[in-house]
């Protein structure tokens, strides 16, 4: 059968649309059952805490149910690698944090490479840090801790959550810039490390603002500084570091993370649920209540911030000379 020109043009027309129909239809088809959000640490952590409450949004405007698997082990490497390993269909997505830049810099035989294996889907939230020490220690200032420190050197210790933990590096971080000597203490999780920063056994510590501001508020701890290049909301009268330290920043880091290979269509329109999430104003009171800040911004966005945050942390680490505990 012979195709008049018109017919042809217009058959071929519509087989070149398909694609793009196909690639329409699967993101408005997405999610069709239920998605599974990998958290990489146990339950009651920081990262899992911003995974359910990412979770109960997303089901919300979504309408299918974003399960929280938590797959803790070896820092979030294992977590990290189910999702590397899962299939690129948008139904699994790992609650990505700054601890994958630093484990990059961190591990020397991981199989997987976060920057090339997991795709960047959106930015979330930021989180400060502060500098936190007995009231026993005779500083009530950062200079005055400097120059405490330099006067004894080795003889402070610093606790930490655990090696390569983003309040481990922010410390390690303080060092390298500051020029002193402190002695990394790790623990298993930061309750293990406040009993023993309270009781006086270690001097000073890192920390998230939200398991510290409440020590703070009490006198049991004294706040020196802020990690974030502006003072926090929550500690308003606490300095930032950076008024002390120039250059000094650092901060805790949430965002959601798809395997390689993930459908752009499906991760565009998650960023857009995400971007349009943390626009609500509940969301950003809730978050602020976790003494966070929010990141918008598009795949691209947040894939730069990967990269800034990786190259940096790996300076610190190789500085540090941490090893995997």
């Amino acid at each position: 059968m012979k195709l008049h020109r018109r017919e042809f043009l217009h058959l071929a027309a519509g087989a070149a649309a398909l694609p793009a129909v196909s690639r329409t239809a699967v993101a408005q088809a997405y999610p069709s059952r239920p998605v599974r959000l990998v958290v990489p640490f146990a339950a009651g952590g920081p990262t899992d805490i911003v995974a359910r409450l990412t979770g109960q949004w997303l089901s919300e405007r979504l309408g299918q149910q974003f399960i929280i698997e938590n797959r803790p082990g070896a820092g979030g490497t294992i977590g990290t690698e189910a999702v590397v390993r899962a299939v690129p269909d948008g139904y699994t997505l790992l609650q990505a944090a700054a601890y994958n830049v630093v484990n990059a810099a961190l591990y020397d035989n991981l199989s997987f490479n976060f920057e090339r294996d997991i795709t960047p889907v959106a930015s979330m939230i930021s989180v400060p840090l502060v500098m936190v020490v007995n009231p026993s220690l005779p500083a009530r200032t950062v200079p005055e801790f400097i120059a405490y420190a330099k006067a004894n050197p080795g003889k402070i210790n610093m606790a930490s959550s655990g090696i390569g933990a983003t309040p481990h590096v922010a410390g390690e971080l303080f060092k390298m810039m500051a020029g002193v000597d402190l002695v990394h203490v790790p623990y298993r999780g930061a309750g293990a490390a406040f009993a023993d920063l309270l009781g006086g056994q270690v001097q000073m510590m890192f920390d998230f603002i939200p398991s510290s501001v409440e020590y703070v508020r009490s006198g049991k701890l004294r706040a020196l500084g802020v990690t974030t290049t502006a003072r926090a909301t929550a500690l308003p009268d606490v300095p930032t570091l950076g008024d002390f330290v120039p250059g000094y920043e650092a901060s805790g880091w949430f965002g959601l993370g798809a395997p390689k290979g993930t459908p752009a269509e499906i991760v565009d329109a998650l960023n857009k649920e995400m971007n349009a999430i943390l626009g609500d104003e509940k969301v950003k009171a809730r978050l602020a209540d976790l003494g966070g800040t929010v990141l918008t911004g598009s795949p691209a966005d947040f894939g730069k911030l990967i990269g800034v945050e990786a190259e940096k942390w790996a300076k610190v680490v190789k500085f540090s000379g941490a090893k995997p505990g």
